[in-house]
């Protein structure tokens, strides 16, 4: 079989799946079931002639021919919507920006860029969709977004070791914080010390970001209460005295009443990165104007901060 035969269905699938990184999250997003998702993969694995994912404990990893043909197969996709686009008669997809962001991007970021654009540059449009930040990583690799914001923690490495590597700028560093509520012995001061942080109740992420919410390296098991992933949830469930959480300052615009926000002194310095992440070929003119507002705004809620 050539691979000019592979069909646009599995170029599709096989593009989720890079993006997912798994056949039973693709088959989830695209209401397949996971057999189906496989022989459409096993199509095109035959079609090219060479295996296109490793398959793993924790999900499918691309093979370096897999990595090359989720370029083309995002750029087949993307052609034959664009076309779809005009012949409906719909916009130009040039004027459109495909956004990816980390959750507490959400709070405060992201909400300012776009309203920003808007005031800036009305004729661009941006679609957007949550996710964590190897997801955002996966789908720019596989060409579902065009720009992404993604948070990253010391030792600062690239955000993943796939090539061409990424293009990527640094929006924000700052300290990670402890949010307490505002009644709670550890308010009373200016900073909380690292020790005051053992033994105490905890509200963390969920699922695989289970300790998201807890201060990295306690050297003891950490006592959690409540889980969430929404980070509004998790301010709301300090501001009733359920517990405390850790949150990037970049939350600092959206806290609740009855919530203090304090800088932790003793040990390792915890410090975030809010990074801006592309594919290295010359974006367009809509993801360079997104890009330049979102260094705008950055550079703005540092300095209120």
């Amino acid at each position: 079989m050539a691979f000019t035969d592979a069909s646009l269905t599995a170029l599709r699938v096989f593009r989720e799946v890079a993006e997912r990184g798994s056949f039973t999250a693709a088959a989830a997003a695209l209401g397949y079931t996971q057999s189906a998702v496989s022989r459409q993969i096993a199509s095109l694995e035959r079609a090219a002639g060479a295996p296109l994912v490793e398959r793993r404990h924790d999900g499918v990893r691309l093979t370096p021919a897999g990595r090359l043909v989720v370029r083309r197969a995002a750029a087949v996709v993307d052609a034959v919507d664009a076309a779809a686009r005009d012949l409906a008669g719909l916009p130009d997809g040039h004027g459109t920006v495909r956004l990816g962001w980390f959750a507490s991007a959400g709070a405060a970021l992201v909400p300012q860029a776009l309203e920003q654009l808007r005031r800036t540059h009305p004729a661009i449009r941006v679609t957007t969709h949550e996710g964590s930040t190897p997801a955002l990583v996966r789908s720019l690799r596989a060409g579902t977004v065009d720009l992404a914001l993604i948070a990253s923690a010391p030792p600062f490495r690239p955000p993943d070791t796939e090539t061409p590597a990424l293009h990527v700028q640094t929006l924000t560093e700052r300290s990670l914080a402890v949010a307490v509520p505002a009644a709670h012995p550890l308010a009373h001061g200016d900073y909380v010390d690292v020790a005051e942080l053992h033994g105490r109740r905890w509200i963390a992420g969920s699922r695989n970001e289970h300790l998201m919410g807890v201060w990295p390296g306690l050297d003891e098991r950490p006592d959690i209460a409540h889980t969430a992933r929404d980070w509004l949830a998790k301010l709301h469930l300090v501001a009733a005295g359920c517990g405390i959480t850790t949150v990037p300052p970049s939350i600092a615009p959206v806290l609740p009443p009855g919530v203090r926000l304090l800088p932790v002194r003793g040990g390792p310095s915890e410090r975030r990165r809010i990074l801006l992440a592309r594919l290295p070929h010359p974006p367009s003119d809509a993801v360079s104007r997104l890009s330049d507002v979102f260094r705008e705004v950055a550079l703005r809620l540092e300095i209120e901060l």
